[in-house]
């Protein structure tokens, strides 16, 4: 994927060069619009900019990595046929987003979804399009699922499409992004209540998840309990790895594959957020990656974000340039008016350096 880049043009030769490498602000601005505000402000500032959309797996990764450029009709979380978007580029490399196929939201969210029922039979069935299609690596972004079936829908529907056989058998690499540590069989206890599980509800997926890891062991010879991780997206996790997956941390997939550590060593500053600061932004998400990557270089680097959490750890954003927009121009400013406080932010901190 070639950066984004106006820094090496003549006329810009002696002008400073800004990376801007954000997540999505949930609910408000996808990725690639987070970049749009802030190249705008920095542009205003005299900076010329190299904009990455990143992404830490799940929802995101498809902007991460250029977007969509297919749709297929899928099996949902239901089991209606849903209109599931993904990616096949000319490098071979396929997209697929859990949240597209059997996402939460599909289900119609905690209170719609059926937890024992749901099915990530969907995922299955983009991972043989996408096989069939001739990808050379495949990419599944776990998160925003509806399902407990520890992958059981993704690894018949697979199966099936593939007549049997699994995406390597095809030339197939399988790679799940996966952000959680989360064993196999505790799925359905740390995610089940977010996705509207009952307490009794729980107890019987968790059964559920056990009896099916012995199942993948007897069945594949894949004991799923080895991997850290496994329980992603309601066990999807441990799904793809009995499809010969491997679970390989988001961040990492997208840092890679968009260049981050070219980009860092092109750029004077950086400017990264997310929709909101908390306790988890520097354990594998992408404002603690690209913080990462700016400190062996010395960068100054500006966080936006929509809200600074109190559980936000001081340590980490000490020397940071932190913008909290919802402290600075209001809630209802940062919440309905996002890419201009972005853009108003980047200008303001870029000006002063």
């Amino acid at each position: 994927m070639s950066l984004s880049n106006d820094a090496s043009t003549p006329s810009s030769s002696d002008r400073r060069v800004v990376l801007v490498a954000p997540d999505k602000f949930r609910g408000s601005l996808s990725a690639p619009e987070v970049v749009e505000a802030a190249t705008a402000g920095a542009r205003a500032a005299g900076w010329d900019v190299i904009g990455l959309p990143m992404a830490d797996g799940g929802e995101g990764m498809l902007d991460a990595f250029g977007g969509a450029n297919r749709t297929s009709s899928v099996t949902g979380p239901t089991g209606q046929p849903v209109q599931a978007r993904w990616r096949l580029g000319e490098d071979g490399v396929a997209v697929i987003e859990s949240a597209a196929a059997s996402g939460l939201v599909l289900a119609g969210g905690k209170e719609g979804n059926d937890p024992v029922g749901a099915t990530s039979a969907g995922t299955g069935e983009l991972i043989a399009q996408a096989a069939l299609a001739g990808a050379r690596r495949i990419i599944v972004g776990l998160g925003g699922s509806a399902m407990s079936d520890g992958g059981r829908g993704a690894v018949e529907a697979t199966l099936a499409g593939l007549d049997g056989r699994r995406p390597a058998d095809l030339g197939a690499e399988l790679l799940a992004a996966c952000d959680v540590q989360t064993p196999f069989v505790e799925a359905a206890q740390v995610f089940g209540p977010q996705k509207g599980a009952t307490s009794e509800q729980v107890v019987e997926l968790t059964g559920r998840l056990f009896a099916l890891q012995g199942e993948y062991v007897e069945r594949f010879g894949v004991d799923v309990s080895l991997t850290s991780g496994a329980g992603a997206a309601g066990g999807l996790g441990g799904g793809l790895l009995v499809l010969g997956g491997e679970l390989v941390p988001g961040l990492r997939l997208v840092a890679e594959q968009v260049g981050l550590e070219e980009a860092v060593g092109r750029a004077d500053a950086i400017v990264t957020g997310e929709g909101a600061l908390d306790a988890e932004s520097f354990n594998g998400k992408v404002v603690g990656g690209v913080v990462d990557a700016a400190e062996p270089e010395g960068l100054p680097v500006v966080v936006v974000t929509g809200v600074v959490r109190d559980d936000a750890p001081a340590t980490r954003l000490a020397g940071l340039r932190v913008v909290d927009l919802s402290a600075t121009y209001g809630a209802a400013a940062s919440w309905n008016d996002t890419a201009a406080c972005i853009q108003r932010a980047v200008t303001e901190q870029l000006s002063t350096l």
